[in-house]
């Protein structure tokens, strides 16, 4: 769902984005390979604390390699994709937490 959000543990202050030149960085975006954005309240990128909790540059929170196979990310959604696993949740929330929803648009895309 556009402009959804969901909460995830912040367990990390290091694990940011660094790259040697800003021509780097600009090659990763240009090539479509970043997969996750830290964002804030309004959608936007951030480098800002708290919607970007360790300061990656351009709020980039995971990049995939130039094949799409393989996905690096901080941070790390497997930590809290059961209602249990978080400190704190909306009433509503069942069993299993919105991170989740990742996991099986994995499988699912698997086949």
């Amino acid at each position: 769902m556009a402009g959804s959000r969901f909460p995830l543990a912040v367990a990390h202050g290091e694990g940011r984005t660094e790259f040697a030149s800003i021509t780097d960085s600009q090659v990763i975006e240009r090539s479509n390979r970043v997969a996750l954005k830290f964002v804030d309240n309004y959608g936007e990128s951030t480098e800002l604390y708290p919607a970007n909790p360790n300061g990656s540059p351009g709020g980039i929170a995971g990049i995939a390699n130039s094949d799409g196979r393989v996905t690096i990310m901080m941070p790390h959604p497997e930590r809290v994709f059961r209602v249990c696993q978080n400190s704190w949740h909306p009433s509503e929330w069942e069993k299993d937490a919105p991170s989740m929803r990742m996991f099986r648009n994995a499988r699912n895309w698997l086949g």
